[in-house]
């Protein structure tokens, strides 16, 4: 550790380069940002009063090729519930590879995934923004362990990011929350700039975000990995937890005083955003192995329909669209389930089944059910009587439903074409 006498030069030597350099850039003419701010230098405390992150958080210093980094350390094991779920995972994960396309996340060992979060000196991302603080956990010897790589100086990056290569060193898969659109490409640019080999680079990546947003974005407000965390899985942080947006500043504050108390909040957040990752992750793979013994509501089992459809898995989409429409639904929700089972049915050549559920929309006044009848009369029975029946009730439909305008130039231009052409062929 340095001596408070070697920390205050070492920051206005610092704060010296970085001003110098700001005169120079003025003088001929460049215009700076202030993308965040340069924080003074430390009062002089004395060492009982400052507070060392080592004294806050349990851990240790890890020295590496490029100097020491902190990490700290703590393991959940197989016993630990985050809120109904377990970060550890059974159940296969065949379908998520295949709706990821990557065979391998299928394949692998649940010894190999690493899980991953980072909070970062802004979210502005390029070069000037960095990571001070990385959360990764692995499963080792039946154990979730969990180790927080942490900036103690922006000078230390390179050590942290060696430390975190053996980390890294027995996995082959990332699974991240927004990690690659964030995380992943921002810790990517930090070792390319430290001229250090990127540990994942051909890892496979499952970022839980774009997953969660096709489960929950029918049923849920918002798809952020904490209100996920709060109403899928049953879990409530604890008073420690601090807003994401505040963390920045924190950490701001943290390398001006040298007073790491405030930062405990920030690496508990840290944690139960890793955790809550792998508990989601055991949770969707626990829905998708059994969804009628998981899921209670229509829309997620309608949800869930929608993602066996892409993926050509027909007839199990069908029986979670029957089931969903069984439960509570809005009447637009149920319309919108409805369509889409019909055409689904359709598609599986169960063309009886899809005439009963049109007709049963058509009942409710359902615009599309109508047009479906036009067309299955018209081209599969060649009953353009019967086919012009349907398109008139359609053309009914949309002049008295309660419909935005240019949507009902939509379907009136369409029902209007349908018309002509079977009023010709009846004529």
């Amino acid at each position: 550790m340095l001596t408070d006498r070697k920390m205050r030069i070492g920051f206005a030597d610092k704060i010296e380069r970085m001003t110098s350099l700001a005169d120079k850039l003025k003088a001929l003419g460049v215009k700076t940002a202030n993308t965040f701010p340069i924080p003074p230098a430390p009062s002089p405390l004395g060492r009982a009063d400052r507070h060392a992150i080592d004294s806050v958080v349990a851990g240790r210093f890890r020295l590496t090729p490029r100097g020491e980094a902190f990490v700290a350390e703590q393991t959940f094991d197989p016993t630990y519930r985050h809120g109904e779920a377990s970060p550890y995972f059974a159940s296969s994960l065949s379908l998520i590879s295949q709706w990821a396309n990557d065979v391998r996340l299928a394949e692998l060992p649940i010894t190999q995934f690493a899980f991953l979060d980072t909070e970062t000196s802004g979210l502005a991302g390029g070069t000037g923004t960095y990571a001070f603080l990385v959360g990764a956990a692995r499963f080792v010897d039946g154990q979730f362990a969990l180790q927080q790589f942490f900036l103690q100086d922006p000078s230390e990056e390179p050590a942290m990011l060696e430390a975190l290569i053996d980390f890294f060193a027995p996995c082959n898969a990332l699974i991240t929350f927004n990690g690659k659109s964030f995380d992943i490409p921002l810790l990517t640019t930090r070792y390319k700039l430290h001229r250090i080999p990127v540990p994942f680079k051909n890892y496979a990546h499952l970022d839980l975000l774009p997953l969660a947003r096709r489960l929950w974005r029918d049923r849920l407000p918002s798809r952020a990995l904490k209100y996920l965390e709060e109403h899928v899985l049953g879990f409530t942080r604890a008073s420690e937890e601090v807003p994401g947006y505040e963390i920045p500043w924190l950490y701001f504050d943290y390398l001006r005083t040298q007073d790491a108390r405030p930062l405990r909040g920030v690496f508990y957040h840290n944690a139960m955003d890793v955790v809550a990752m792998a508990a989601l992750l055991s949770h969707i793979s626990r829905v998708l192995a059994d969804p009628y013994g998981c899921l209670a509501h229509g829309l997620d089992f309608i949800a869930l329909g929608k993602l066996y459809e892409d993926l050509t898995l027909w007839d199990e989409a069908a029986r979670l669209f029957e089931r969903g429409l069984e439960l509570e639904l809005s009447e637009a929700d149920f319309g919108a389930a409805l369509k889409r089972l019909s055409i689904l049915q359709k598609k599986r050549g169960n063309v009886d089944q899809a005439l009963r559920l049109w007709e049963q929309a058509a009942e409710n006044g359902h615009i599309y059910a109508h047009i479906e009848l036009a067309k299955y009369y018209e081209h599969k029975k060649r009953d353009a009587p019967t086919s012009l029946k349907w398109a008139k009730s359609a053309h009914r439909e949309a002049l008295r439903a309660d419909l935005p305008v240019y949507i009902r130039k939509h379907w009136l231009e369409e029902i209007g074409h349908r018309l002509a052409r079977l009023e010709r062929k009846v004529g």
